[in-house]
Order: C-alpha cells, then sequence, then structure tokens
C-alpha cells in the first residue's frame, strides 16, 4: 500500500527501532517454558454380586493364529542410535516437566535385546525381562497418575485386600502392559494373587511401566518393539515357570490361552478361569473351542459385557483414535474422504470422531443391522472396492482379517493413510508389502512410507497393529471400568463353589454390568432416580435392578 499525498513521510530511522524493540521481545518470549502439576483422589464402593449367566453357542470365526515358527521381524527399521525419535514418545505423561520427559523416549541408546541382558531389581530379583530396570521411577510415577481417575478399582483393592480373595490365585496375564493396567495387576497382587505378565501387542507395552511393575515384583516379560520370535519367547516365560503353575489366566485376544491350550495341555485342563476381553480372543479362541468340546474350564467373555462394548469400544477408540492419528501425521482431517471397515462400537467411536473434525466418512459392513445404523447416523454404506481410489484415509475396526488386500492396497492413491483400529494385526495384509518391489521408509516412530516402484507412497500406521496403544495414550477413566470388570470376573471365577459354572463360555449378568456402572457415576455426580414399589411393581422390575435383560447388549 503507498502513502497518499497527504501523509507524513515515512521515517526510516524510527521503523528500524521498532523492529529491533520487537525482535528483543521475541528471544525474552522464546526463553518462556510451561510446567503443569497434577492432585490425586480415591473414593469408595460397596460389595460384590456375583452369578453369572452362560451364553448360546456362537458362530466361529475361522481361526487365524501365528505360530512362533512363522515369526517376522518387525524391528526392521530402528531408529538410528543415539537419536530421539521425531515423535512424542506414547508412554510420555502429558503432566510431565520437559526435562523428565527427555529421560525416558522411544528411542534409546542401548539397542542391546532385553533379552541379552541380566537385569536386577533393587531386591536383588532377577525374574523378568523388560527394557531397562533403570525406568522404574518414571513408570511409579505413570502407575500414580493412572490411580487418580480409577478411583474404583483403588477402592476395590482397599476394601477387599484385608479379606484377600484371590489368596492362592495364580495369574497369568497377557494385556496391553501400561499405567492403566498396571493398576489392575497391582490391585490383583493386593487382593492376594501372584501374577506373572506379558504384553498382547508389540508396540502397546510402556517402558517404564513395565520395570516399575518388575521393581514392584511382578514379573514382567515384555517391551516396546518386540520382534514376533520375542513374543512367543515372553509368553512361554510367563507359562513356564519351575515351581510356579498358573491357575487362571487373564488374555487379551487369545493368544496366551491358545500357547497353554497348545503347548502345555496339562497346565491348560487345571486352570480354574479364564477372563478374555476382545472380540478377537472370544471368537477366535472361547467359542472355538468350546463348539469343539475343547473347552475344558470355564470362561468369561467381558468384550461383550455392555461396560466393555458400548464405554471402552465406543467411548475410548472416540477420543483415541483422534490421538494417535494426529500424533503420527500431523494431516488435517477437515475434508479429508475416510473409509471405516466396521460400523461395531469402535467403528462408531471413529466415524462420531472423525465426523466432527469435517471428515467425509464412508462405511464398509457386512452385518445388516450395523450398515442401517450406520445409514440412519449419516454415513454412506459401500464396499471398499468402490472407493478405495479415493480415499485419504483407510481404518480398519473389524477384527477380522484380510480387510485391506494387497491389491486394494496397490489401488490406493499416493499419501493414502492406512491403519488399524481392531485387535489383530491380521486386518491389513501387511505381510504382501514385504516384497523386493517395495520400499520402506521409516520416518518417525511407528509410521513408514510403503513406496511402490513409481514413486506412490502409502502412510502405513504401527505397522497393522493397533494404532490407539501403538502410537498414543487411552482414557483413563474409561479403562477403569473395563479393568474393575476383569478383576470382579476373576474373582468370581476363582471363588465359585464347584459346578456353579461348567466347561462354557459365560456373559457377565446385566446386574454386575450396572453395579460396576454406579461404581463410576460419583465422578460426575450423577444421582439415579429410584423407582417407587408402585413403579417397580408396573414394570415387573426388582427396585435395585438389575433393568436390562441377560439378553441385552
Amino acid at each position: 500500500m503507498s502513502a497518499s499525498p497527504g501523509d507524513g513521510k515515512l521515517d526510516l530511522k524510527q521503523a528500524s527501532k521498532h523492529v529491533k524493540e520487537s525482535e528483543n521481545v521475541a528471544e525474552k518470549f522464546s526463553a518462556m517454558t510451561v510446567t503443569k502439576n497434577s492432585e490425586m483422589g480415591i473414593g469408595d464402593i460397596a460389595g460384590v454380586p456375583a452369578a453369572f449367566t452362560p451364553v448360546a453357542g456362537h458362530k466361529p470365526v475361522k481361526k487365524q493364529i501365528q505360530f512362533a515358527d512363522d515369526k517376522q521381524e518387525f524391528s526392521r527399521f530402528p531408529t538410528k542410535t543415539g537419536r530421539r525419535s521425531l515423535s512424542r514418545s506414547i508412554s510420555q505423561s502429558s503432566t510431565d516437566s520437559q526435562g523428565s520427559a527427555a529421560s525416558y523416549t522411544d528411542s534409546s541408546d542401548d539397542e542391546t535385546s532385553p533379552r541379552d541382558k541380566t537385569q536386577v531389581n533393587s531386591k536383588g530379583n532377577s525374574d523378568f525381562c523388560v527394557k531397562s530396570i533403570k525406568q522404574a521411577e518414571f513408570g511409579r510415577r505413570e502407575i500414580e497418575i493412572a490411580e487418580q481417575d480409577m478411583s474404583s478399582l483403588i477402592s476395590l483393592r482397599k476394601r477387599a485386600q484385608g479379606e484377600k480373595p484371590l489368596a492362592g490365585a495364580k495369574i497369568v496375564g497377557c494385556t496391553h502392559i501400561t499405567a492403566q493396567t498396571a493398576v489392575l495387576i497391582e490391585t490383583l497382587v493386593a487382593l492376594g494373587a501372584q501374577c506373572r505378565w506379558t504384553a498382547c501387542n508389540i508396540y502397546s507395552t510402556q517402558n517404564e511401566v513395565a520395570a516399575a511393575l518388575s521393581e514392584a515384583g511382578v514379573a514382567v516379560f515384555a517391551w516396546k518393539g518386540e520382534s514376533e520370535d520375542d513374543f512367543w519367547w515372553c509368553i512361554d516365560r510367563c507359562v513356564n515357570m519351575e515351581g510356579w503353575q498358573p491357575n487362571m489366566i487373564l488374555d487379551d485376544g487369545g493368544d496366551l490361552t491358545h500357547w497353554v491350550y497348545k503347548k502345555y495341555p496339562n497346565v491348560f485342563k487345571k486352570i480354574r478361569g479364564i477372563v478374555e476381553e476382545s472380540v478377537t480372543g472370544v471368537h477366535r479362541q472361547l467359542y472355538q473351542l468350546s463348539k469343539a468340546g475343547k473347552l475344558c474350564v470355564p470362561a468369561m467373555n467381558v468384550n461383550d459385557s455392555v461396560t466393555k462394548q458400548k464405554f471402552d469400544n465406543l467411548y475410548c477408540c472416540r477420543e483415541s483414535i483422534l490421538d494417535g492419528l494426529k500424533r503420527t501425521t500431523d494431516v488435517m482431517f477437515g475434508g479429508k474422504q475416510v473409509v471405516i471397515c466396521g460400523y461395531g462400537e469402535v467403528g462408531k467411536g471413529c466415524c462420531a470422531a472423525l465426523k466432527a473434525l469435517g471428515s467425509i466418512v464412508c462405511v464398509t459392513e457386512i452385518d445388516p443391522i450395523c450398515a442401517l445404523q450406520a445409514c440412519m447416523d449419516g454415513f454412506r454404506v459401500v464396499k471398499l472396492n468402490e472407493v478405495i481410489r479415493q480415499v485419504d484415509v483407510v481404518i480398519t475396526c473389524t477384527g477380522n482379517k484380510n480387510v485391506v488386500t494387497r491389491e486394494q492396497l496397490d489401488r490406493m492413491k499416493n499419501g493414502c493413510i492406512v491403519c488399524n483400529m481392531g485387535h489383530s494385526n491380521t486386518e491389513i495384509d501387511v505381510a504382501s508389502l514385504r516384497t523386493p518391489e517395495l520400499t520402506w521408509e521409516r520416518v518417525r516412530s511407528q509410521v513408514d512410507h510403503v513406496i511402490w516402484p513409481d514413486g506412490k507412497r502409502v502412510v502405513l500406521l504401527a505397522e497393522g497393529r493397533l494404532l490407539n496403544l501403538s502410537c498414543s495414550t487411552v482414557p483413563t477413566f474409561v479403562l477403569s471400568i473395563t479393568a474393575t470388570t476383569q478383576a470382579l470376573a476373576l474373582i468370581e471365577l476363582y471363588n465359585a463353589p464347584e459346578g456353579r459354572y461348567k466347561q462354557d463360555v459365560y456373559l457377565l449378568p446385566k446386574k454386575m454390568d450396572e453395579y460396576v456402572a454406579s461404581l463410576h457415576l460419583p465422578t460426575f455426580d450423577a444421582h439415579l432416580t429410584e423407582l417407587s414399589d408402585e413403579q417397580a411393581k408396573y414394570l415387573g422390575l426388582n427396585k435395585n435392578g438389575p433393568f436390562k435383560p441377560n439378553y441385552y447388549r
């Protein structure tokens, strides 16, 4: 813009002075830092109900289990020694200062495999295998932060630890090892159980949390970035311990159950109960074994409980999908075309989150009921092949295999982002991408560019494994609901009198679901309305519930 004839002359000396003053102010502001602090608090809960109902047979899903012989190396693209990861460590707490966070990032100067190390905790115990026991102090801090938002589980621990309802229980667990699951594990120990633990996902382990558990005396065999051979080795070390035989299983995905059933059949027959929390483990293992008449122990299907489906699967994924995508891609999702494969509770959460950001979302489905729900929620239901050339993002949420095939990956446009929100790493055919004609380029932690000969790049997140727990964090409060359900299911199966449960798969009754939900209402200062005697009689209900039939999901 030029000055008009009536304007005063521009004073160049004065302008230069203003520029220098601005530069000085900028220097002052660039030196400023901000830190955060948080407080903790817990509540209290009532007693624990106990009757469960067997579920009718389910149609099995074809078994897809990778044996140790079919192992596949996942550490093909390690970051350079001494170089910090481009992305923020998934285990870094948002409440830590910059100084402490820098002390434990994803990248490590020590590239030695934990299997080749001899580590000892402060008590002289070496029955564990983690990345570095020196990270225990940071892990303890993470666990304490998680406890703040898991007050119901902490209260259960305080109330029942005097009774020790799990005294004599020897629990072997295979779950994600995070600060939240650490609160569950330490609750089980406080209730009298002995625990040995491993990870159900090679990328979801928070190394400092695994170290903190090991320092506390829990035998943990897990670290972030395991190879598939490491994965099965860790499971075997948990199960195969001289002088120690598990009598309870807590599983997430069915791999532990499969390993014990196949490799240690005599141990499997002596298990008193199995608790499984994923759709993959329930259908790939429990219902298949039950249908074949080979399930010789009672099992609890936590995955299909209302508190798991409606809260963990829906609300947890609704928030964590965005966290994982933003941390790994730095992409703006407004206006992006996204296809989400599966409209179960996980898919519903993902769709809602991306729609809220302004993405153009469509859905693929095999179930006409879920497909109709997607239509009524405003989403277009398509076949993946119809839109594969146009979409910017593909997210799988099915628990099935080969949902995204090599042929479809070949047809994707340049820069398409592909990731998985289901438990299993079989949803995206990643194995077909490990061929000589394709180049893999690690651009940051958990982010690979798969490059075609013509230069096209597909952005693959977490090598097709669970995005939110591999690349971000998940809401602690929601996981408190699932963890409380798992703890109560273990207590019930372990203490049930002989004959209450047969060799079958059981669902939690709605009374239990409602009880777990009620424990978490005080967080929101929520107050339930009570039925009058006349109203309860009119509806044919007990005033105290359950308010839904057992078949309600």
